[in-house]
C-alpha cells in the first residue's frame, strides 16, 4: 500500500512511556475492590474474578520469564489509537522474552471464534505505527457471550499456545472480557485475559480510567471541522448549521468540541433529561437563541448536537425502553419477525401503553416510523440514523415562522446540516493518543506478566508528562452493575455519563450565555504532530478541567 508523505514521517515517532514501565516492574496491590452496584448479584456470577485489588507498578527487579505467546482482539467501532496499543503490546511481549509470540483475531472476537487469525511479526508491525483505524487485523461486533463460543476460542488458544487474550475495546466489549476471563478461570483453563479502554465516546471512564482511547484524537479531528464551519458561517454570515456529533449514550464528544470551539449553542443531553425537557423545550431553547441573535443583526449560528438527543428527552425514552421491550420475544431474546414494516407499526401501536402512544404519534411521521422499525444487531431502536439535527432545525424554522406572524421574530432563518462520526474514528492519532495507546498495551504486557487475569490496563495522571504516568490495572468487576438490555438483566460496564456537577459541564454552563449572543468562535485547526509543545501535546480541555489542581 502506498504511503502519504505524513504517514512515512510519523512512523519514526517513538511513543513515550510511563518511567515505571521503562524497566523491569513490581505489582504493588491495593485493597480489595466491589463492583460499583449491584456487589452481591456481581459476586455471584463472577466468583472467579470479583475482589481483587487494584494494581500499580513500580520499579522491580529484572527476572527471567519463560517464553508465551499472546492473541489480541480488536472489538467494536474503530478508535485512533488502536494500532499503538498493538505495537506497546508487540513491543512489551517481546522485550520479557525474544521468543514470545504476538497472535492477532482477524475482524474482533468473531476471529477467535471461527480460528481467524494471523501471526504479528516484526514487519508488519512496522507498517501499522502510529497509525489510524484497525486495519492491521480488523475489527468486529460478534459478542463473546456463550459458553459455545468459550469452548471454541479456547480450542485455538491451545493450538496456538496462547497463555494470554488481550480485547480492545468500549465498556460492551471489555464486559465479555470480563464474562470470558471469569469463565476460564472457573474452568482452570489457565488463560488469562485482559481489557483495554477504547471507546471515541469518552463513556468508559471513571476514578480508575481518566479517559478512554481515541476520545482526545477524535475530539481534535471534530473541532478542526467544527472550527472550519465556524469560519464560514460567519464569513457568509447567513446559515445556522445544525451539526450532530457521535456519542449516543453520552455528551462529552459534544462537551469537549463545544470547549475547544465555543459554538453559539450545545446541547447536552444529559441535562436535557435532568430537567425533564420536552422536545418543545428543547427547539424553543434553540429558536429564542436564534432570534436573540437575529435581533442584533447576526442570522447564523452554530448549533452542536449529541448523536443520543432524543433518548434522553425524558417521554421520548420512556417510548424507547417499552418498543426495546415490545420488540423483543422474550422467549428468545431476539428481535421478533413480521411480515411487513406496516404490520411491524400496527403492532407497536397495539402494544405500547397510552401514553407512550401519544408520544409517538406527536412526533413527525418519518421519525416514529424510524423509531418503529429500525433495529440496531442487539435488537434496540436505531437511534444513531434519526437525522436529530434536521428534525430540531425543521421544527425551530416552523417555531420561528410562528413568532413572526407574531411579531417576536424580525430576522431570517436558513439551515444547513452536518453529521460528524465516521470522519473521527481512524484519524491517525494525536501525540496524546500515541503515547496513551502505546502505554495501555506496553501495560498489558506487564499484567500478563504479573499472572492478572479479568483486569482492564489503565494508565493515570495523563495531564502530566508522560515520564510522570501511573500504570497499572483495575478489576473489570470494579466497573460494573447490572442494567436492563434486551428485556433482561445484564451484568454490565456503567458508562460514564457528563456529570452536571463536575467542573468542565460547569465551565461550559458558565460561558453558554456569552457564546449563544456574541460570536466568539474558536478555530483550533488541524492536528499538529511536530512543533511548540502547547500545540502538539495539548491533553483535551475535558481532562485540563478535571484534573486542575
Amino acid at each position: 500500500m502506498e504511503k502519504s508523505a505524513l504517514q512515512i514521517a510519523r512512523a519514526a515517532y517513538q511513543p513515550k512511556l510511563p518511567k515505571a514501565l521503562q524497566g523491569p516492574v513490581k505489582a504493588v496491590e491495593g485493597a480489595a475492590t466491589q463492583s460499583v452496584g449491584n456487589q452481591e448479584e456481581i459476586k455471584a456470577l463472577f466468583p472467579n474474578t470479583y475482589g481483587m485489588p487494584v494494581i500499580t507498578f513500580e520499579a522491580g527487579e529484572a527476572q527471567e520469564i519463560p517464553a508465551f505467546n499472546v492473541g489480541v482482539i480488536l472489538s467494536g467501532g474503530q478508535a485512533p489509537g488502536g494500532h499503538n496499543v498493538i505495537s506497546g503490546l508487540f513491543d512489551g511481549v517481546k522485550s520479557l522474552n525474544p521468543a514470545n509470540k504476538l497472535y492477532g483475531f482477524i475482524l474482533g472476537p468473531g476471529g477467535l471464534v471461527d480460528h481467524n487469525y494471523m501471526e504479528i511479526t516484526p514487519e508488519l508491525m512496522d507498517e501499522y505505527r502510529n497509525t489510524g483505524g484497525f486495519d492491521i487485523i480488523g475489527s468486529g461486533r460478534t459478542k463473546l457471550e456463550k459458553e459455545d463460543q468459550f469452548e471454541k476460542g479456547i480450542e485455538i488458544l491451545r493450538e496456538l499456545g496462547i497463555k494470554a487474550l488481550v480485547i480492545i475495546g468500549g465498556d460492551d466489549s471489555n464486559t465479555n472480557a470480563c464474562v470470558l476471563a471469569e469463565y476460564y478461570a472457573a474452568k482452570k483453563y489457565g488463560v488469562q485475559v485482559i481489557g483495554c479502554p477504547k471507546t471515541i465516546d469518552g463513556d468508559l471512564k471513571n476514578e480508575q480510567i481518566e479517559t478512554s482511547f481515541g476520545f482526545d484524537t477524535a475530539c481534535k479531528t471534530y473541532s478542526e471541522l467544527i472550527g472550519n464551519i465556524e469560519r464560514d458561517c460567519n464569513s457568509a454570515r447567513k446559515y445556522w448549521h445544525f451539526i450532530k456529533l457521535m456519542g449516543r449514550s453520552a455528551s462529552h464528544i459534544a462537551l469537549e468540541c463545544a470547549l475547544q470551539t465555543q459554538p453559539n449553542i450545545c446541547l447536552i443531553s444529559e441535562e436535557v433529561e435532568a430537567k425533564e425537557m420536552s422536545l418543545d423545550d428543547v427547539v424553543t431553547y434553540i429558536a429564542t437563541a436564534v432570534a436573540n441573535r437575529a435581533a442584533e443583526g447576526n442570522n447564523f449560528g452554530i448549533v452542536l448536537i449529541p448523536e443520543g438527543l432524543i433518548e434522553f428527552i425524558p417521554a421520548i425514552k420512556k417510548l424507547i425502553a417499552e418498543l426495546n421491550e415490545v420488540l423483543t420475544d422474550p422467549a428468545t431474546g431476539e428481535s421478533r419477525e413480521f411480515a411487513s414494516a406496516e404490520e411491524q407499526i400496527a403492532f407497536v401501536k397495539g402494544a405500547i401503553a397510552k401514553d407512550n402512544l401519544a408520544v409517538l404519534e406527536s412526533l413527525p411521521a418519518d421519525v416514529a416510523r424510524q423509531l418503529c422499525l429500525d433495529r440496531d444487531p442487539h435488537g434496540n431502536v436505531q437511534v444513531s440514523l434519526i437525522e436529530t439535527e434536521k428534525l430540531l432545525s425543521r421544527m425551530v424554522a416552523e417555531k420561528l415562522a410562528a413568532w413572526k406572524k407574531e411579531g417576536k421574530f424580525v430576522g431570517k432563518f436558513s439551515a444547513q446540516h452536518h453529521f460528524f462520526g465516521y470522519e473521527g474514528r481512524c484519524a491517525a492519532p494525536s501525540n496524546y493518543d500515541a503515547d496513551y495507546c502505546y502505554s495501555l498495551g506496553f501495560n498489558a504486557s506487564r499484567l500478563i506478566a504479573n499472572g492478572k487475569t479479568g483486569y482492564m490496563s489503565i494508565i493515570k495522571n495523563t495531564t502530566a508528562p508522560a515520564a510522570e504516568w501511573i500504570a497499572g490495572g483495575v478489576p473489570i468487576t470494579m466497573m460494573m452493575n447490572i442494567e436492563r438490555r434486551n428485556g433482561a438483566n445484564k451484568p454490565v460496564i456503567r458508562k460514564a455519563l457528563v456529570e452536571l456537577d463536575g467542573a468542565p459541564f460547569k465551565f461550559f454552563a458558565s460561558k453558554r450565555e456569552q457564546w449563544a449572543k456574541e460570536t466568539a468562535y474558536v478555530y483550533p485547526g488541524p492536528i499538529q504532530y511536530w512543533g511548540p509543545s502547547e500545540v502538539c501535546d495539548q491533553t483535551t480541555k475535558t481532562l485540563q478541567l478535571e484534573q486542575a489542581k
